[in-house]
């Protein structure tokens, strides 16, 4: 296995911890990464996404979509009191889950909807009016007025 030395990262820039810090959660091998349930990120436009996780067998009541801390937090908890059931083939895991996605600081979240066992939710990158690229006019000096000697 590999493993990357961030130090020169750390060093060389100002400001970009938090950067840093996700790229060294993200390659680091001792946290296992959960695969229930398995889950899309769609691009829809320049600046909107979608998530789409499968949750079968869950309904509104038991799924919960939060924001905390610069994650989108999705949970999923079956209600307590089912009744037991004999199954002869258990193919589709009803079992609690949390999933965590890092969201970028200007990323939004407009919405959700539960259909048809999949769990949608919506983000749109709204970058504010101080941050986007614009132009700055140089300025020249004064042309020079000719002196006409007589």
């Amino acid at each position: 296995m590999r493993t990357f030395d961030l130090a020169p990262l750390y060093r060389a820039t100002v400001g970009f911890d938090r950067v840093a810090d996700m790229m060294d959660r993200v390659l680091s091998a001792d946290v296992p990464q959960p695969t229930y349930p398995p889950y899309n990120i769609e691009k829809l436009d320049e600046n909107a996404y979608r998530i789409s996780i499968a949750v079968a067998g869950f309904s509104d009541e038991e799924l919960g979509v939060e924001l905390r801390e610069g994650a989108l937090i999705v949970t999923g908890r079956k209600a307590e009191g089912e009744p037991e059931k004999t199954y002869l083939h258990r193919g589709i895991a009803t079992r609690a889950f949390e999933r965590r996605f890092a969201l970028d600081d200007h990323l939004k979240v407009t919405g959700a909807s539960h259909v048809d066992g999949m769990l949608h939710v919506d983000l749109v990158r709204e970058v504010p009016e101080a941050l986007k690229p614009r132009r700055i006019d140089i300025a020249g000096s004064a042309p020079k007025a000719a002196t006409i000697d007589a």
